[in-house]
């Protein structure tokens, strides 16, 4: 429905649920009020976990920290639809949509605090690690795509990825070849209107990045991404398409990360405070919020059980996170080959002997 009745080539924008809590029930996706106090719940717990990353991060309890503040109705939507067989393959900011999809949160812990152990997904969660090399991993989504259509498994690999991913070649050949093959694949890109600092209207000269489908031969549509209600609708068509073997999909979410890049960012040498705020009043949250209390199902009470259950659950991961033991310095060695190459042997080699000579000094 979605991909047929609005046109990327004419900017249009599929939106349901507005900034100020009010729905388009023409539009309305089979989401009953108790599943969106549920993603509300998730969304929260997100932005809690974020808000503690970024303090762990200061404290020297974390490492660089991408943050995903503003983009959690994304990841919370997006996810929604998919099944424990389908996979998902993400870059760094997708930590919201990892948890979601069966990664614990003290596994994503110990991924941002450096250990590797961090990277090793439970059995059946269909999560690749972290991606760090930006627009890299789609080429691998679009592998298992294909990989779950040979077995006819019916799974679905969605991947994740910002505007700046677009800039690079990985991500265009990941299209063509999912195009070509029809491989069960869903690209969801996250337009936070900035690569770091360079913002999008200096990345592309198209008008939107959902066009950019129509030259694969497949799908593209704009949702506002801060719209958990035009996100869920959008993937969930595109996800049913592609497991009844219609092929992939691009997905372009509108929407804007509050915090910085990463850590180790300064936005206010790129964006001014005005455009911020335009956007805190577009908080997927908030409009969440908003939505419920309308229809008697929010209440200050609740968000205080909520703020308190959610705050207790992310502490306990980080503090569990914490309370693995940091693994050897050779460990860093073991993950990328079953055998190691000759390479690797002399690297781990060398990183012993100068952490002897360290020791003894």
């Amino acid at each position: 429905m979605f991909a047929d009745r609005y046109d990327p080539l004419q900017d249009e924008m599929v939106s349901i649920l507005t900034p100020d809590g009010c729905c388009d029930e023409t539009l309305r996706p089979d989401l009953d009020d108790e599943q969106i106090r549920t993603m509300y719940r998730q969304m929260l717990t997100m932005r809690l976990y974020d808000r503690k990353a970024v303090s762990m991060q200061r404290q020297g309890r974390f490492g660089t920290y991408a943050q995903m503040e503003g983009q959690e109705a994304c990841m919370a939507a997006s996810t929604y639809p998919l099944e424990p067989r389908d996979w998902i393959v993400s870059s760094y900011r997708e930590t919201g949509a990892m948890w979601m999809h069966g990664v614990p949160l003290k596994l994503l812990s110990l991924y941002w605090m450096g250990n590797e152990f961090g990277s090793h997904m439970p059995d059946g969660v269909n999560v690749l690690p972290v991606s760090i090399p930006v627009g890299s991993h789609p080429l691998h989504a679009v592998g298992l795509a294909y990989a779950g259509k040979y077995r006819q498994d019916g799974s679905v690999a969605v991947t994740y990825f910002g505007d700046g991913a677009t800039s690079e070649g990985d991500v265009h050949e990941a299209m063509n070849l999912a195009g070509v093959y029809e491989a069960p694949c869903v690209f969801f890109c996250q337009n936070n209107q900035y690569a770091i600092s360079v913002p999008v209207r200096e990345q592309t000269a198209s008008p939107t990045i959902a066009q950019k489908a129509l030259a694969y031969g497949f799908p593209g549509v704009l949702v506002d991404g801060n719209d958990i209600m035009a996100v869920y609708a959008v993937m969930q068509e595109a996800v049913e398409r592609a497991r009844r073997g219609g092929g992939p999909s691009l997905i372009e979410a509108y929407t804007y990360r509050l915090g910085a890049h990463t850590t180790a960012d300064d936005p206010t040498k790129y964006r001014d405070d005005a455009e911020v705020e335009f956007w805190r009043s577009r908080d997927p949250l908030l409009r969440v919020q908003k939505y419920l209390h309308a229809r008697g199902a929010w209440s200050e009470d609740w968000e205080h059980e909520l703020l308190e259950a959610c705050t207790g659950e992310v502490e306990q991961a980080m503090n569990d996170a914490e309370a693995v033991p940091q693994p050897p310095p050779q460990d860093m060695f073991r993950y990328m080959f079953a055998e190691p190459s000759a390479a690797l042997r002399e690297q781990e080699a060398a990183l012993l002997a100068a952490l002897q000579v360290q020791q003894k000094g």
